[in-house]
């Protein structure tokens, strides 16, 4: 009843404002004012001139938002102030022939954002974000905060807009948005995924249909993500359902070998060689082909499936690591990762020594790659006896994502660690961005006190790559270095990367 009764008065104020403030009656304003001389002098002239203007404002009719209620940290309008201006919006289109588009953004990881400042910095955040989208808007759209992590906006209804455009507005949000902030005395480099429907797209015939077609192209460009950005389309819906299908297959692709371990390259940074690979679960699908983590991994864990996971990636990793061996290649270890409830099995330290003795491998060669917030959250006994004798075995235990928790050094010391993770988010721009790179020199200093060895995650370009080495981090990893690959392509991808190695630098110009 409270929703219907404020857009009820909000259409009121609206109708009202085009009366009042609109031109018929701003042509009646000078007659206004002289009739109002004529009966009361010129006390009646000023205190009509002082009285109206705060009458409008009192009963909101100044109110661009026409009185629909406001989010108290940006400032946007609320997801009931956004479905009636969509409404609106709708009808105006469909009635002059125009076309519009909504847009729905979602921050990436903020939950990991809000976990690691705290809410009231969270805020401080989203209410720039607000203010800066405000200034790429138009000031006829409408902006909205829908949820804690989302915003929309519906665009005022315009004659030529196409897809072309839209994609350049969404840049526009996206870039708005990513823009550097300062936070707590660091600079953090936020993402987000876009989704957006235009008015022409619309799936059926209504304003609800326009925004769930917008959230439908918002589900796509997460699962193409961080930074994705999607358009609705009719083959957008068939492959959303298609994905919602691939939830009742995991049990059988699991059990017939559709899950594959795919390994990216780890590089020392002081020689340049492979100095290990990470393996990655992706899921090889018969019928729609490469399917990502994020799209099973809910599956599988509320099918109590991640132990089971953990079993073939292990398997297939020691298997490759032998099949390197037997290739005459040097790959000294692979990693992989362990969840919590993983970790939590008591036989887990048994089933790996098994592991390792059948496949002929001492211990250094795995890593166990564990969650920064694994360490820090107090894990239960099982955890902490099972990640311990791990080190005491002689496989390498990594702290991964490092600097997205709150492990302490104390922690670290524990859990016998022998080698940060440093989490992309501080590698990211590093080359470009003074802040950062005290930030990670500030680490790679911890480190060496503690006679801890590093690896800088998600390395995307040259300039990333060479700052980490020249501050000192041990090894490197990422998309600038190589992509996850099925273990078909590693033995090509070493020979080749071992090619580059042995060429001479070029010196000088062209001949």
């Amino acid at each position: 009843m409270k929703i219907a009764s404020s857009g009820l008065m909000g259409r009121t104020r609206k109708a009202l404002g085009s009366i009042f403030l609109g031109p018929p009656m701003l042509a009646f304003l000078p007659a206004l004012t002289l009739a109002t001389y004529w009966m009361g002098g010129e006390i009646a002239l000023v205190i009509a001139a002082l009285g109206l203007p705060l009458i409008f404002a009192a009963s909101g009719l100044f109110d661009s938002t026409t009185g629909a209620p406001q989010d108290h940290v940006t400032g946007l309008l609320l997801r009931d102030g956004f479905e009636m201006a969509v409404q609106d919006a709708f009808k105006s289109a469909q009635k002059k022939g125009q076309n519009s588009a909504v847009f729905i953004i979602e921050i990436d990881h903020f939950k990991d954002l809000e976990a690691e400042h705290g809410q009231q910095t969270s805020e401080d955040i989203l209410a720039t974000l607000g203010n800066r989208l405000r200034t790429a808007a138009r000031n006829q759209d409408s902006i909205a905060r829908i949820a804690d992590n989302k915003v929309a906006i519906c665009l005022a209804p315009m004659q030529h807009l196409d897809l072309e455009l839209c994609i350049q507005i969404a840049g526009r949000y996206q870039t708005a948005i990513e823009e550097a902030l300062p936070v707590d005395g660091m600079t953090i480099y936020l993402t987000c995924s876009i989704g957006f429907c235009t008015f022409r797209q619309t799936p059926d015939d209504s304003s609800e249909d326009w925004i769930s077609g917008a959230f439908a192209a918002l589900e796509e460009a997460k699962h193409n993500g961080p930074s994705g950005m999607r358009a609705y389309s009719n083959e957008l819906l068939h492959r959303t359902k298609r994905r919602r299908n691939l939830h009742g297959e995991v049990v059988q692709a699991l059990e017939t070998g559709q899950f594959q371990a795919w390994f990216q390259p780890q590089i020392n940074t002081d020689t340049g060689m492979v100095s290990g690979f990470e393996a990655l679960v992706r899921w090889s699908h018969p019928v729609h082909g490469l399917i990502p983590p994020s799209t099973f991994l809910p599956a599988l864990e509320d099918a109590g499936l991640m132990e089971r996971l953990s079993e073939v990636m292990m398997y297939q990793s020691l298997s490759a690591v032998k099949a390197w061996d037997a290739a005459g290649v040097q790959v000294p270890q692979v990693g992989v990762n362990f969840a919590a409830e993983e970790l939590r099995n008591p036989g887990l330290v048994e089933r790996i020594r098994w592991d390792l003795e059948r496949f002929g491998l001492t211990p250094d060669r795995l890593a166990i790659e564990v969650l920064e917030t694994v360490v820090c959250d107090n894990p239960d006994d099982v955890i902490v006896r099972n990640i311990i004798a791990l080190g005491q075995m002689g496989c390498q235990i990594d702290l991964d994502d490092f600097g997205t928790g709150h492990a302490s050094i104390g922690a670290v010391r524990r859990f016998n660690v022998g080698r940060i993770k440093i989490d992309r988010s501080f590698v990211t721009k590093a080359d470009r961005d003074p802040e950062q790179q005290k930030m990670i020199s500030a680490i790679l200093t911890m480190a060496e006190r503690l006679d801890l060895d590093t690896l800088g995650e998600g390395v995307e370009t040259a300039g990333e790559h060479a700052l980490l080495a020249q501050l000192g981090c041990g090894h490197v990893q990422g998309y600038g270095i190589g992509r996850p690959m099925p273990f078909d392509q590693t033995l090509d991808w070493i020979i080749a990367h071992q090619a580059k190695l042995k060429e001479p630098p070029a010196i000088g110009g062209s001949t």
